[in-house]
């Protein structure tokens, strides 16, 4: 089947068509992405209506350029999937309103995806991974540790209680005037820094639950600034170092919580599964692999360009439910916020709907 996705939670316009074979392996044809970050740059972060009109204006070439791409029209498609949440609210209504348009005109199944859930699902597209694994996923608006036990079927083993990791990057950047988006360039700064001049805080450690905290460390990192202002060039290394390096120990601590609750109540993961953009930090991929090596087991890390925002994991995930006869009407309404154990319990209804088609 091939399915076309498209992809508009955030401060990217993505589209992308991807075939998924009769074995369950996938192959993308096209997954065009353009991101925002130049027009959201000067204010720090995205602005919620700057980014839902920048997806007004350019989705449809989008959608062109990912169908020209992959060499195959509109009619082709045995599919149209759409982020409906979770997400910043204007642009996911641009998203899934052009899906339910596509659908209703060519007369295709409309396929609503949570976008977590796409992420959860990549591992399948690009390496295969058989259920169950565990997810860590980890990007600007995300924490997250999950059980990925089938199509539907997450749990989740630990979140964050207040700041998303990538968020934590992104305050500690323009904190320290480094600019958007925060992740790299705290990463190129911790490189030449020394991690261990200031003692920051490691929230969370040692608990048996598998949650994060983040916005602690983020004041301590503010008040250590405070005290030795104004900063030299070397100073905010050393806070960017330091920092990054409580990052890699809090991640360290609630992965090994979180891989203790799902080996208890899963037995042993097929394996550790990372996305979303923190994954490419490559001290937290360090982290990572040690974990992965610790449980007898692999880490499965999609390319960059797919553990970020893009089309082609929204056009699998779509793959993915329609082989299972799992669509939805064109009533379905998009969702600034949607848990992933919300998709789950929902399972059992979409496949009694999908028995009475």
């Amino acid at each position: 089947m091939i399915v076309l996705g498209i992809e508009t939670t955030c401060d990217e316009t993505a589209a992308a068509v991807v075939e998924r074979f009769e074995d369950g392996h996938g192959k993308i044809l096209s997954n065009i992405v353009l991101s925002q970050v130049s027009e959201h740059a000067a204010f720090g972060g995205v602005v919620p209506e700057i980014a839902a009109r920048a997806h007004v204006e350019v989705l449809d070439g989008i959608i062109a350029e990912a169908l020209a791409q992959a060499g195959c029209g509109v009619g082709a498609l045995d599919g149209i999937a759409a982020a409906a949440g979770p997400g910043l609210i204007g642009g996911v209504i641009v998203g899934l309103t052009t899906a339910k348009a596509i659908a209703l005109v060519q007369r295709r199944p409309l396929i609503a995806i949570n976008h977590l859930e796409a992420h959860a699902l990549t591992a399948r597209l690009t390496d295969a991974t058989p259920f169950p694994y565990c997810l860590f996923l980890a990007s600007g608006g995300h924490t997250q540790i999950v059980a990925v036990r089938g199509i539907g079927d997450y749990v989740r083993l630990g979140t964050t209680v207040d700041d998303a990791l990538g968020e934590a990057f992104d305050k500690t950047a323009k904190l320290l005037g480094l600019g958007y988006p925060g992740g790299p360039l705290v990463e190129k700064e911790a490189a030449r820094g020394d991690p261990t001049r200031f003692a920051l805080p490691r929230p969370m450690h040692g608990r048996k639950d598998a949650d994060f905290s983040l916005s602690g460390l983020k004041t301590a990192l503010r008040l250590e600034a405070e005290r030795i202002a104004p900063v030299s060039d070397q100073d905010v290394a050393d806070l960017c170092a330091s920092f990054q390096q409580a990052v890699v120990d809090v991640v360290l601590d609630r992965l090994r919580a979180g891989l203790r609750l799902f080996r208890a109540k899963y037995g042993a993961p097929t394996a550790l599964v990372a996305a979303g953009g923190v994954a490419a930090n490559h001290a937290i991929r360090k982290v990572l692999h040690r974990l992965a090596f610790e449980i007898g087991s692999v880490l499965v890390v999609p390319p960059l360009e797919l553990c970020t925002d893009n089309g082609a994991m929204i056009a699998w995930a779509g793959c993915e439910r329609l082989a299972l006869g799992l669509t939805d009407t064109l009533d379905v309404a998009p969702r600034a916020r949607w848990p992933l154990d919300e998709v789950a319990a929902a399972k059992g209804r979409l496949q009694r709907t999908a028995a009475y088609k």
